[in-house]
C-alpha cells in the first residue's frame, strides 16, 4: 500500500511496453490514466458533498431537503445534471464568444490539477513533489483570474461585480492563508505534504501545536472558496447570481462543479496540514484522511447554512486588521520559539 500508484504506474508503463510501445508513450499513458482517475474520484466525491449540502441544508432549516426522486432523494443530483445537459446554453449577443466557452471549464481544471500532488494516504500520491504547499498555492490562485475573466466575458454588470468580488476576495485573502501556513513550514523545514504528515505522526497534529494558524487558515480558506458567510461574489439578494449570472447549461454545471471541487481541495489540504494527514489507529490511513476532509467539509457546511452573509467592506476590514496581524503575530512567535529551542537544546 506504501508504494500502491507507484506500482500501478510501473505495471502500465511495461504493459504498453510490452505491447510494442515506447517508454515515452507507456509516461503519456500512465499521465492520461491518473488524470481520468483524478476525475472519476473528484465527480464520486461531488456527488456525495452536493447531496450532503442540500441534507444539511434542509436539516438546519427544518424542512426535507431531497426526498422526491429515488430512495431518500438519491437520484435527485443525476435528474439535475439530466436537466442542465439538456438545456440550451444561450451565449449574450454582446459577450466575448471566445472566452465565454472557455472560462467554465477553464474554472475547473486547476481544482482538478491540485489533486495531483495530494496524497490520498500513505504512498498513495500521483506526483510527489518538494514544493507541493507552493504548487497548491499557485495553481489555486489560477481560479482568481477565470472568475474575473467569466465577469468580462459575458459583458454583464451582474458577472463583471461579482468577478471583480472574487478577485478582490481572494487575492485579499490569500495572504493571511499563505501566513498561516509558514509556520508550518518553518517547524517542518520542508513544503512536502508527506513530510508534513510525518511531522505530525512524529511530534503531534498541527492543530494543537499551532492552533492560531488552524483558525487564520480555517476562516481564510472560506473565504478563499468563496464559501458562506464570505460568499459575496455570487450574492443573489443584490448580484442574481454574480459571476454566474449568464451561464446556462452544462456552462453553469462546470462552475458548479469547480466550486464544489475547489470546497473539497480545501478541506483536504486542511486534514493534510494539521489533522494529521493519514495518521489514526485500526483504520487504514486512506480512510482516515477521508473521514477527516470530510469532518472538515460537514464544519464548512453548518457555517454555510448558519451564519448570515457579512457585508463586503466588514470582510475586508476583518482580513487587513484582524487576521494578516494576527498571521504575522503567529509567524513571529513561531520563529521566536524553534529559535529558543535550538539554543537551550
Amino acid at each position: 500500500m506504501n508504494s500502491l500508484f507507484i506500482d500501478i504506474g510501473r505495471w502500465i508503463v511495461d504493459l504498453v511496453m510490452a505491447m510494442g510501445g515506447s517508454h515515452t508513450a507507456g509516461l503519456w499513458t500512465m499521465r492520461v490514466v491518473a488524470a481520468i482517475g483524478i476525475l472519476v474520484f473528484l465527480l464520486c466525491n461531488v456527488i456525495i458533498l452536493v447531496y450532503l449540502e442540500r441534507k444539511i441544508s434542509g436539516f438546519l432549516q427544518e424542512r426535507l431537503g431531497p426526498n422526491r426522486c429515488g430512495p431518500f432523494g438519491l437520484f435527485q443530483l443525476f435528474m439535475d445534471i439530466l436537466k442542465l445537459v439538456s438545456k440550451n446554453s444561450v451565449v449574450p449577443d454582446a459577450a466575448d464568444r471566445w472566452l465565454y466557452n472557455l472560462v467554465p471549464v477553464a474554472i475547473f481544471i486547476p481544482n482538478m490539477m491540485i489533486f495531483a500532488i495530494m496524497p490520498l494516504g500513505e504512498g498513495m500520491t500521483c506526483y510527489n513533489s518538494e514544493v507541493d504547499l507552493l504548487y497548491y498555492f499557485a495553481v489555486s490562485a489560477l481560479t482568481t483570474l477565470f472568475l474575473l475573466m467569466s465577469g468580462w466575458a459575458a459583458n454583464n454588470k451582474y458577472n463583471i461585480i461579482g468577478g471583480m468580488r472574487a478577485a478582490a476576495q481572494m487575492v485579499s485573502y490569500e495572504i493571511p492563508l499563505v501566513f498561516s501556513v509558514i509556520g508550518i513550514v518553518m517547524m517542518t523545514g520542508s513544503l512536502n505534504f508527506n513530510d508534513i504528515i510525518y511531522d505530525q505522526i512524529e511530534n503531534g497534529w498541527f492543530i494543537f501545536r499551532q492552533p492560531l494558524a488552524f483558525i487564520v487558515f480555517s476562516i481564510a480558506a472560506t473565504a478563499e472558496i468563496n464559501r458562506g458567510p464570505f460568499d459575496l461574489p455570487e450574492g443573489e439578494q443584490e448580484l442574481t447570481a454574480g459571476y454566474q449570472t449568464e451561464y446556462s447549461g452544462m456552462r453553469f454545471a462546470f462552475m458548479y462543479l469547480g466550486e464544489y471541487v475547489a470546497l473539497f481541495a480545501m478541506c483536504w489540504l486542511t486534514a493534510v496540514l494539521f489533522l494529521g494527514g493519514w495518521d489514526g489507529p485500526i483504520l487504514p490511513g486512506w480512510l482516515w484522511l477521508f473521514l477527516k476532509a470530510y469532518l472538515i467539509v460537514l464544519l464548512n457546511m453548518w457555517v454555510r447554512w448558519t451564519f448570515p452573509r457579512v457585508r463586503i467592506d466588514h470582510m475586508m476590514e476583518m482580513n487587513w486588521k484582524v487576521l494578516v496581524p494576527i498571521a504575522i503575530v503567529n509567524m513571529v512567535v513561531t520563529g521566536i520559539a524553534i529559535k529558543a529551542i535550538e539554543f537551550f537544546a
